[in-house]
């Protein structure tokens, strides 16, 4: 049988679209898709897999892990994996920016909070998530005359996020909506949601969650930002406002030149207007609030947990000594900390 080759282009987007070549014309009679994660095309994705793996769970405690989608307010499909002990209790746990629900932090206390008793969900905001290319095969194709032949299409490549939607700079207070269609959902299916946590960006989203829908009373919040104005000239350069201005968008690239992400002037305003002050000024008193931050911190520096301390009211903070933004080398002691404040909290409800 006859094989013909093609070779195009597909943009890259966050979503499934495909259209057939425009030469030869033929109805599609059966479409496979293929999916692979096993190139390497998002350097910063790496999930350091040097880093402390999480430890077995007991045979005594047996977890049941699966995959949880949950659609936010947009229609949007949220993927989670779920480590189910049969608790009633469970904590949520948010990543941050540009990462996943794979990152080795969110694994290992999803599955510290499991050892424990405690059920935990750790989910990919939308537009975020492992990153898979897929591939298009196409192939009976059923021509005028009734014949079939057979035809290959290669390289027809699109890149999808786990999780439905667009990835976008920013997008605090809407990553703070997709948290609230999680806590709904199992508020639904008669769990009680012990805490919620969050790392970096994730951090922030849960403080905000807090100080917006008064139904959670224990926040951890994991080198969260409070000063929304650092970082962005040391990540984006001292010259990123007139460029946005200039040309509505700049594009971050990598070394070799690829595109990692967009910013806006919309995506932009939306981080420098989001103002994590007055937010925590609204958290109530009866919430308890963990800030967590490494003292080696180059991301987010360690003044930022010092100044969640001033504002929150019913507030804890923990220092981890020489611990970078990633707790690299600090994986147990957080775990500790982190568990230690969420069992405090079960005993106090």
């Amino acid at each position: 049988m006859g094989i013909l080759l093609y070779n195009f282009h597909v943009p890259i987007s966050n979503s499934l679209n495909f259209k057939k070549p425009l030469s030869p014309s033929f109805p599609l009679h059966q479409v496979r898709v293929v999916s692979s994660t096993k190139r390497n095309f998002r350097a910063s994705l790496k999930m350091s897999q040097s880093q402390s793996q999480p430890q077995p769970q007991s045979s005594q405690n047996p977890v049941k892990q699966h995959k949880l989608v949950i659609p936010n307010k947009h229609g949007e499909k949220l993927v989670g994996m779920l480590h189910d002990t049969g608790s009633t209790e469970i904590v949520i746990v948010c990543h941050g920016f540009r990462s996943t629900k794979e990152d080795t932090t969110m694994v290992n206390l999803a599955v510290a909070l499991a050892n424990e008793g405690i059920s935990a969900f750790r989910f990919d905001f939308a537009g975020n998530g492992p990153l898979h290319y897929v591939e298009f095969a196409v192939w009976n194709c059923l021509f005028g005359n009734g014949a079939y032949r057979e035809f290959i299409i290669v390289n027809a490549l699109t890149v999808m996020a786990e999780s439905e939607g667009s990835f976008a700079y920013a997008n605090y207070w809407r990553e703070a909506d997709d948290l609230r269609a999680v806590i709904q959902y199992f508020c639904g299916a008669n769990r009680v949601i012990s805490a919620i946590l969050g790392h970096s960006k994730g951090g922030g989203v849960v403080l905000l969650y807090a100080s917006k829908y008064h139904d959670i009373h224990n926040v951890v919040n994991l080198s969260g930002r409070y000063d929304m104005r650092g970082g962005i000239e040391e990540r984006l350069g001292k010259d990123i406002m007139e460029r946005i201005e200039q040309d509505g968008f700049i594009d971050v690239k990598n070394s070799t030149g690829s595109v990692e992400y967009r910013v806006t002037k919309e995506s932009m305003m939306d981080r420098l207007n989001t103002n994590m002050h007055e937010a925590c000024l609204q958290i109530d008193k009866e919430c308890r609030v963990l800030t967590v931050h490494g003292s080696a911190d180059t991301i987010i520096p360690v003044q930022d947990a010092h100044e969640f301390a001033k504002i929150i009211p019913n507030h804890k903070l923990h220092i981890v000594e020489g611990a970078n933004h990633g707790y690299t080398k600090h994986q147990a002691e957080l775990a500790s900390v982190v568990l230690n404040f969420i069992k405090e909290g079960l005993k106090q409800n």
